[in-house]
């Protein structure tokens, strides 16, 4: 199966999903975007107001700041691939549930079976946590204001793989000197 097709059947299953509750309230599933070829894939938490109505990952005001961070690296969204890890909308961008995390896993996990990046940046605490446990990086973890901007070898079946956690770029819209080190992080980014 073309890595097209897989990412086709994922987007139907997510389409269809009623593996737990969100589906009830939200008004577009967010599979993802990008490159099915990128070397660089990043994972945020989950979809906002914007994605939601949108259907698409990252089109709010953190979705201009991560372009601006992109651009400030010479890449652009076609260069990359970027999803969540919850692929619906939690009512009031409320945190996600542990429940909902375990339920939508599945999709993440193809995603990235089938893209094969070199590079998984992790967008905030959820995504890192979910990511570096997967990676069995769970001694690593720590709160994103210790971990952010650094990068973690692991080896998989696949090929090596850094993880790479990254404050959220929601946190500028709230902090306007975050963006800065927003910007610094991504400089890891640049060597790809």
């Amino acid at each position: 199966m073309s890595r097209d097709e897989a990412i086709a059947g994922l987007r139907q299953a997510v389409a269809n999903c009623r593996r737990c509750d969100l589906w009830k309230t939200r008004n577009s599933p967010v599979l993802g975007e990008g490159s099915l070829h990128a070397k660089i894939l990043f994972v945020g938490e989950a979809p906002g107001f914007n994605e939601d109505r949108q259907g698409r990952p990252f089109v709010g005001k953190a979705g201009t700041i991560f372009d601006q961070l992109l651009n400030s690296i010479n890449l652009k969204r076609q260069d990359i691939y970027i999803t969540n890890v919850l692929k619906c909308r939690p009512p009031q961008n409320r945190n996600p549930f542990p429940s909902e995390i375990k339920a939508c896993s599945l999709y993440l996990h193809s995603q990235i079976e089938t893209i094969k990046p070199e590079k998984i940046c992790c967008l905030g605490n959820f995504a890192a946590s979910f990511i570096m446990k997967k990676f069995g990086l769970q001694d690593k973890l720590a709160g994103i204001s210790l971990i952010h901007g650094k990068a973690f070898a692991v080896s998989t079946l696949a090929g090596q793989i850094e993880i790479i956690p990254l404050y959220h770029p929601a946190v500028a819209t709230y902090d306007a000197g975050m963006l800065e080190p927003l910007k610094k992080d991504f400089f890891i980014l640049e060597k790809t």
